[in-house]
């Protein structure tokens, strides 16, 4: 096949995607390893996120000083996402510095040293040390892991690949849940909590010591016989031809090893900020749309809605994380069959829905005289399962579509020189967002109420639905530089896509 890049539009790499020869999800076992090792780094942003609910409540226990001291608690818990703002912020630049595989690593050692830090901290400062460490080996590989595989994979099921990392990530919160339960009776209940993270750090650390660079980077890096390769690996021979042109082309105005990028191009360049924007939108309305507010406190939720057994709180926060894995499965079948906005719209309608009732049941609920005295323990029971319906509503619309699109998205709609950079900033957009919501919450609910605050966060849905439709574009199937076009000539038309195709033309 060939590609030619001196066209005056975008034509000949937007309709190449079409003359390719699909590859289906399950077909390459090497594309699916290096997912599967790339994915463990999104099993460990999942499980530390998860597992510190439960562990605090030891914690509390062990330390006396942390008991009646809510400053420390909340410092605790939320050291880890400062950490993780500074990792992701780093991150990018690591990635594009050093590559996608000696990030991995570097998260790896992080993460493993907080994790035994923690295990065997002798009072709550060197904890807070070790949960630092722990987070920044969770920024780092919140930007690094999907990328790392956004660059591995064909672009016809790169949304399904990349989806695979937000399933171990729902998949490590699901596994928190029950490593909080299974440890409840064991001595040293929190030390091993945290401690036993440590293992899938350097289990992925000995995986990635065998596993190859991400080719596209080895190429940026004029490590082309490297990075065919790897390429080899992963395409038979007249795709393989097809994907080293597309690299080749590109290289001519982009990928040439001297060209550096920095932070302040990317607000300099019309459509790197388009490009930006969408993106780090998409991860701020991922958070704001409230998803770690259901996660964090879905046992304080079920307990609001009338449920005081913690026993049962917690059982069915259980129910909540398997819904929310089980929701991710379902997005990475549809995400490169419905396409990414398509996905994100249509979750975004049905959690305004969810919320909406999730909202009344509360507002319902606290209505003084809405139930009659005689059947009042039954009004108050059928209106807690209807919260409860409307809190599993949400799960279900949110997991297939605002769980993994953002994610996806972001890997797949920046230039190579840039990609690492925008990527990690887009992901501190993330989890500055997560701390805001976090930290939030609760105060919201004391000062509005849980149905006003529910009403609230079903507002911002709204705004996300109108954001998602407006701002981002479609990418399904489309390869890196298909979508780097497209960003040009939704930020010039199609003048800027000759200019970028004629790009080094004197």
């Amino acid at each position: 096949m060939t590609i030619d890049l001196s066209m005056p539009g975008s034509s000949g790499l937007l309709d190449a995607v079409g003359e390719k020869k699909h590859m289906k999800f399950f077909s390459n076992r090497y594309v699916l390893a290096l997912t599967g090792a790339a994915g463990i780094g999104g099993f460990l942003f999942g499980y530390d996120t998860g597992v510190i609910s439960g562990a605090l409540l030891y914690i509390r226990d062990d330390f006396p000083a942390v008991k009646d001291n809510y400053f420390l608690q909340e410092t605790i818990v939320s050291m880890a996402l400062v950490g993780a703002m500074l990792g992701a912020a780093g991150g990018g630049w690591i990635n594009d510095t050093y590559g996608r595989r000696k990030s991995t690593l570097v998260a790896d050692m992080l993460f493993a040293l907080g994790s035994l830090v923690m295990c065997a901290a002798p009072g709550p400062y060197i904890l807070i040390l070790g949960r630092l460490l722990v987070g920044l080996g969770v920024g780092i590989a919140s930007v690094t892991a999907p990328v790392y595989i956004a660059e591995a994979a064909p672009s016809e099921i790169r949304g399904g690949l990349v989806s695979t990392n937000v399933l171990m990530i729902t998949g490590g919160q699901f596994f928190s849940y029950l490593i909080n339960l299974g440890f409840t009776e064991v001595p040293g209940t929190w030390r091993w909590m945290l401690g036993v993270a440590a293992v899938p750090a350097v289990l992925q650390f000995v995986l990635m010591l065998f596993l190859p660079e991400s080719p596209r980077w080895l190429f940026w890096k004029d490590e082309k016989a490297k990075a065919i390769a790897v390429l080899e690996k992963i395409y038979d021979s007249d795709r393989l031809e097809e994907e080293v042109e597309l690299l080749a082309s590109s290289s001519m105005h982009e990928f040439q090893s001297d060209s550096t990028g920095s932070y302040l191009d990317i607000f300099k360049s019309k459509e790197l900020r388009l490009a930006f924007f969408a993106g780090a939108g998409l991860q701020a309305f991922q958070q704001f749309t409230g998803i770690n507010t259901v996660m964090y406190y879905s046992p304080t939720i079920v307990q609001m809605a009338g449920f005081t057994s913690n026993k049962l709180a917690l059982l069915l926060s259980l129910i909540v994380a398997g819904m929310n894995a089980s929701g991710t499965i379902v997005g990475i079948y549809l995400i490169d069959r419905c396409g990414r906005r398509r996905l994100a719209l249509t979750s975004l309608a049905g959690v305004v829905l969810s919320l909406v009732i999730l909202a009344m049941a509360f507002i319902l609920q606290s209505s003084s005289g809405l139930c009659l005295s005689a059947l009042d323990g039954a009004c108050q029971g059928a209106l807690g399962w209807f919260a409860v319906a409307g809190l599993a509503l949400y799960i279900a619309f949110f997991s297939p579509g605002m769980g993994p699109v953002p994610w996806a998205v972001n890997s797949e709609i920046y230039p190579e020189a840039y990609r690492g950079m925008c990527g990690g900033m887009s992901a501190t957009v993330n989890w500055v967002s997560n701390l805001i919501v976090a930290q939030t919450f609760l105060s919201i609910v004391g000062w509005v109420g849980t149905g006003p605050t529910f009403l609230i966060i079903a507002g911002i849905a709204v705004l996300a639905f109108i954001f998602v439709a407006m701002y981002v574009p479609e990418t399904k199937g489309l390869s890196f530089e298909q979508v780097e076009l497209l960003w040009k000539e939704r930020a010039w038309g199609n003048q800027g896509n000759r200019q970028s195709l004629l790009g080094a033309a004197p």
